[in-house]
């Protein structure tokens, strides 16, 4: 994953777990992050969608986690995050002719499939409230 979706998801879910009973806004949590409150929304819809959070509108709107910050795992948080293999891309359009090309993308597949259940399964060890619990 090249990119801060991941970083700018467990900022948002810290925030989040540090206040359980606090309806956080958008607008709140980019400060902390020190992005755009369109970046919050998106990654806010996403987590939505993937259960994490829930949310309301209005003028006592914002977001909470949907459930107890011990029942969330940082995989979950990854996983509903991720778009991008965290090795990277494979070549598309490697040369048939190749012995090496030829067959290249099945193993990296085979490869980037093991790597990211490594992954997971390491994430999957760390509770939320765990990770909150370094900030004071």
């Amino acid at each position: 994953m090249n990119n801060t979706r991941f970083a700018t998801a467990v900022h948002i879910m810290t925030l989040l777990a540090k206040s359980p009973q606090e309806w956080l806004t958008s607008d709140w949590m980019a400060g902390s992050i020190n992005v755009n409150p369109v970046i919050i929304r998106k990654e806010i819809s996403v987590l939505r969608e993937a259960g994490l959070i829930i949310s309301r509108q209005g003028k006592e709107g914002g977001s909470q986690l949907a459930k107890n910050a011990e029942m969330i795992t940082i995989s979950e948080i990854y996983k509903a995050v991720k778009n991008t293999e965290v090795l990277g891309k494979k070549n598309q359009n490697p040369n048939p002719a190749c012995s090496v090309g030829k067959e290249i993308n099945n193993h990296l597949n085979t490869l980037f499939e093991e790597t990211d259940q490594l992954v997971v399964n390491f994430l999957g060890d760390k509770s939320l409230q765990k990770f909150t619990d370094q900030f004071e």
